[in-house]
């Protein structure tokens, strides 16, 4: 059973910084691809960042420039670096995780950790 475990959340001031760590339960280098979302109070969850096994990594237009996602395989750990944080990034921060066999696809989800942005 494949399990992903957040930790790193927070209160932090606008314009602060956390860094988020989702450690796996399997080798991160089986899974194609990883990923972390949000969900604010009243809101989808929204994909804010991805990376592929090969390192590829890509983000939404709300976190470009101001968040790192990042993974080390050798410690199977996922991470987001998180700065000049806004009080509209406040939200659930969840980690997920992709893998594939033959033309399914499986996916793995955290049970999030809190993000809060104020002064």
């Amino acid at each position: 059973q494949v399990k992903l475990v957040e930790s790193g959340g927070g209160l932090v001031q606008p314009g602060g910084s956390l860094r988020l760590s989702c450690a796996a339960s399997i080798s991160t280098s089986d899974f194609y691809a990883m990923a972390w979302y949000r969900q604010a109070p009243g809101n989808e969850r929204e994909l804010i960042a991805d990376i592929t096994s090969t390192g590829t990594s890509r983000y939404a237009d709300s976190v470009q420039g101001r968040f790192t996602i990042s993974r080390d395989d050798a410690k199977n750990t996922l991470y987001l670096q998180m700065n000049s944080l806004k009080p509209e990034d406040a939200a659930i921060y969840y980690c997920n995780a992709e893998s594939r066999w033959r033309t399914v696809k499986f996916n793995y989800w955290g049970q999030g950790t809190q993000v809060s942005v104020s002064s």
